[in-house]
Parts: structure tokens; C-alpha cells; sequence
């Protein structure tokens, strides 16, 4: 695990926190813009950053992330751009940790080496390929861990517990847990759904003490509260950032956002979800 995100996760344990991640595309909807709501995220007391490429098939995204990313990649906004941006990021703040999502053709086509090698240059501190099957990712393990970054691998609420075991087994900095199957969107799931998480949750925690985060339709302190009731150990959101980064007044309709997800993973609202699930 990078020493970033061990540092952070063990900070916020000890406050009795949980990690709020926002996440954004690298670009988006262009390079000032991109790096002023990135210094919005950090500025606001975001635990970790988690910063998207733009792909041209970005398969586990929904319609608000895939808008997003055609209309960096038709600014000309490349990969080289994305990670010079994070290295403005990085000047912001050297002890957050930052992560990204990517498709494997934007790696491959990098060359895998290079890409990590990159990656490390630039301060990314963990890397989620989202389409790269952890049955298929040892090359990749090992370039990774030869350049300090995490891999960071997904988990389906449909995933069978022998590959729950398996991914939980490679993934450091942090395991990315789908609230609910599908793409990235608003929507979150029910509280069968919940309840299975917590099972799947639980399967993890037999196998690794590496955290686990949430995502896809965490999109307010509701949802970021009950996937917290579930075990988990941080929440990320991103659909719900980039439709009010559009929004008329966005910078305050986004502070207001942020606040309401750090007060839902405080220390305050731990002790509120926790009695509730003992009730």
C-alpha cells in the first residue's frame, strides 16, 4: 500500500472518521476549470482525491461521467495532460492521496511500464483499471508494486466469495466496492442490497486489512450514511460532482455537497449509525 494512503486511512481510524473521496475527470471541462474544482475537493477536506481519464468506451460509467469524458477528449485533452495536471495537483497538496481510474487500452497503449512509471513521476498513489479482471492483472501487480502505486481492484454485490477472497487478496491502498451493480449514476440501491454489502464486507475483512471504500450512487449523506452502516470504510462520488460542478452558483452548490458528505463520514455520525444499527 502506498505510504500516502496508509498514512490517511490510519489518521482517519483514529479520529473515528471515514474517507469522503471525490472524484472528477482529469480535464474536464477543461484544464483551469479542471484544476480549480480538484483545489475545491482539497481546499473542502476531502480525504483522498480519486481522478478519472477520459475514455472513449468508458464501459462502467453512467451517461453523466460518459458526457463528461467525450467532451474532454474533444478539447484534445490527452493522457500526457492528465498526468501533467496531477502534478499541478501534487503541488496543492503533497500529502493527500490520489488515485485514478483508467481503461486498460490507455495503459497498454503507454505501455504498462511506462505508464506506472509515469504514474509514480506525477504523485498517483494508486492505481483502478476498471476493465482489467484480477484473473489477468499479475503483470500488472508487479509493475505496480515496483513503482510504490496501489492497485486497486473492484468488487460486485454479485461477486462469488471465492473471487471476493481472490481480488481482496492483490488490492492495497484500498478496495473499491460497488454499492449496486450497473454504471456510475445518482441512484443508489435498497437496504437488501445494504445488507448483502455488509455480508460481502465482512468476507473482506477475513482476508485483508486493506480499507474499502464505496461507490457508484453515493450521492448524498443518506446514502454515504447507510453504506458506512455497512462496514464500510469511505465513500466515493463522482456523478453527483460533476452535475452540480454544471450547475448555475456551482462552487457553492459543491461546498455545500462536500460538507454534507464529511458530516455524514464524521466522527458524530459514526457514533449515530452505529447505534442505530445496534437498535
Amino acid at each position: 500500500m502506498s505510504e500516502r494512503y496508509r498514512s490517511r486511512f490510519q489518521q482517519l481510524q483514529e479520529r473515528n472518521q471515514k474517507a469522503f473521496m471525490p472524484f472528477t475527470l482529469l480535464g474536464w471541462p477543461d484544464k483551469n476549470r479542471s484544476l480549480a474544482l480538484i483545489k475545491q475537493m482539497i481546499d473542502e477536506g476531502a480525504s483522498a482525491l480519486e481522478l478519472g481519464f477520459a475514455f472513449s468506451d468508458p464501459v462502467a460509467d453512467g451517461p453523466v461521467i460518459q458526457a463528461a469524458a467525450f467532451e474532454t477528449l474533444e478539447t484534445g485533452f490527452t493522457v500526457d495532460d492528465g498526468f501533467a495536471l496531477i502534478k499541478e495537483v501534487r503541488k496543492l497538496d503533497a500529502d493527500i492521496p490520489v488515485g485514478v481510474l483508467v481503461y486498460y487500452n490507455l495503459v497498454m497503449k503507454k505501455g504498462a511500464e511506462n505508464f506506472f512509471a509515469l504514474a509514480k513521476d506525477s504523485g498517483i498513489d494508486g492505481v483502478l483499471i476498471a476493465d482489467l479482471p484480477v484473473d489477468f492483472s499479475a503483470e500488472v501487480v508487479s509493475i505496480a508494486e515496483r513503482n510504490g502505486i496501489s492497485l486497486i481492484f473492484l468488487i460486485s454485490p454479485v461477486s462469488p466469495e471465492s473471487r471476493i477472497r481472490s481480488i481482496a487478496r492483490k488490492a492495497s491502498g484500498f478496495i473499491y466496492l460497488l454499492s449496486r451493480l450497473g454504471v456510475t449514476g445518482i441512484n443508489a440501491g435498497d437496504s437488501q442490497n445494504d445488507a448483502k454489502l455488509a455480508g460481502i464486507v465482512d468476507v473482506i475483512r477475513q482476508v485483508t486489512d486493506t480499507p474499502i471504500c464505496a461507490g457508484f450512487g453515493i450521492s448524498s449523506g443518506e446514502t454515504a450514511r447507510r453504506m458506512i452502516a455497512a462496514g464500510v470504510d469511505g465513500v466515493i462520488t463522482g456523478s453527483k460532482v460533476i452535475d452540480l460542478a454544471k450547475s448555475k452558483d456551482s462552487s457553492k452548490n459543491l461546498a455545500e455537497f462536500y460538507q454534507e458528505m464529511l458530516k455524514a463520514c464524521s466522527s458524530n455520525e459514526q457514533k449515530m449509525v452505529h447505534s442505530k444499527a445496534k437498535g
